[in-house]
């Protein structure tokens, strides 16, 4: 019996998600720890009216966090930033795109 609960604390462990301040952001590659890829990452931060602030690489590196932490990832790697210009939805718009990733232990 005893054997079925570490399984289930090891399993529910293996799946918990982090909150996304936990999640480490980097431009770069991770070359000093293995890791395992969850998937790539876009967001987009929209200045909706004319009134609203601009969007800011703080704002896209927060919802990076939140989708990382969504997928249950440590960490968001390769992180780029792109303008997305003024559109019929918004007044500008700033992309951030990276790889979520995992940590092997």
């Amino acid at each position: 019996m005893d054997t079925n609960n570490a399984d289930v604390k090891t399993a529910t462990a293996a799946t918990a998600k982090r909150a996304p301040t936990d999640i480490t952001l980097t431009d770069g590659d991770v070359v000093d720890r293995r890791y395992q890829s969850l998937g790539d990452v876009t967001v987009t931060v929209n200045k909706t009216t004319l009134f609203h602030p601009e969007p800011t690489r703080e704002l896209v590196n927060e919802k990076l966090r939140e989708k990382g932490a969504e997928l249950g990832a440590d960490a968001v790697i390769l992180v780029r930033y792109g303008n997305g210009g003024i559109s019929m939805m918004s007044w500008g718009s700033l992309e951030g795109k990276g790889r979520a990733i995992k940590f092997l232990q």
